[in-house]
């Protein structure tokens, strides 16, 4: 007889206080056969504060393609897994979508177990409109995607929110006042835990704030939306700011100009004067 295929479950798990791991994950983690978690040592000591005794299996961005495979196997055997990352719900920033995905196509059932969010418990404690918003996660890495993906944002309406990494806020928050102009904005820190921690000001000040000290931990940062009053001026911020990331990376004035004309949906003509205009004045 054919085995009946076992049950992917996406459990959310806590973002720092241990007393946020709601009582149906842990009924769910006790029940699998396997959990994979995305650093076996940080979700065995999890385990362990909740006496759950099940074998672990390491599944993060350098192996999910192996392990997908693996773990589709023993689904396929009838075996029940648990998906866990180190904080909140596996596949927001972490890995998840690519196992997710491909037990959907191989006709496995996924259950998600909802838990923590870092992205919504920063964002409805910050002040900032929660009725609509964008996550955006982390930004890229890369400087051509990461100025593209900032001006795209410029124009966005809604609440945005952003992770990002100590060693790369400054720079990100400064990145982002000079490209969306200098908006309202609060970090997040610590969330959940004792030392956590909500700053609020513009992007400038936010920025800062960080001249005599360093920022330590992950951070969430909400972004208020683009309004109607800064539509103009942001349009134009944006563009003398692209015009100067594409020219210098090597590009023709023409081409240039076509580029941010297309991202930003501005006038190619009014776009190329300004990018002659630009190379006129370093002349």
């Amino acid at each position: 007889m054919a085995t009946e295929n076992g049950t992917l479950y996406i459990c959310g798990t806590p973002i720092g206080n241990l007393e946020d791991l709601s009582p149906r994950v842990q009924r769910v983690l006790g029940e699998v056969h396997l959990v994979a978690a995305e650093d076996t040592r940080h979700s065995g000591r999890l385990l362990q504060h909740f006496n759950i005794k099940k074998p672990l299996i390491s599944y993060h961005e350098h192996n999910e393609a192996a392990r997908t495979v693996e773990l589709l196997e023993r689904l396929h055997a009838g075996e029940s897994v648990a998906l866990i990352s180190d904080a909140g719900m596996p596949g927001i920033s972490d890995p998840g979508q690519y196992l997710v995905s491909a037990a959907l196509a191989a006709n496995i059932r996924v259950v998600p177990v909802p838990g923590p969010s870092a992205a919504i418990t920063a964002l409805v404690a910050s002040g900032l409109p929660a009725e609509r918003y964008v996550f955006e996660g982390f930004l890229p890495r890369q400087k051509g995607e990461r100025t593209a993906r900032i001006a795209a944002l410029a124009a966005e309406e809604r609440t945005i929110i952003i992770y990002e990494a100590p060693h790369r806020l400054v720079r990100t928050l400064t990145e982002l006042a000079k490209v969306l102009g200098n908006r309202r904005a609060v970090l997040a820190r610590e969330l959940t835990k004792m030392h956590e921690e909500f700053i609020s000001g513009d992007l400038t000040q936010l920025a800062d704030g960080y001249t005599d000290k360093a920022p330590r931990g992950e951070y969430v940062v909400i972004i208020e939306g683009q309004t109607k009053n800064d539509e103009h001026k942001l349009d134009h911020a944006q563009m003398e700011q692209l015009l100067k990331t594409t020219l210098a990376e090597g590009v023709s004035v023409s081409e240039a100009a076509r580029l941010v004309a297309n991202q930003l949906g501005l006038s190619r003509r009014i776009v190329y004067q300004a990018a002659l205009d630009y190379c006129k004045d370093r002349q």
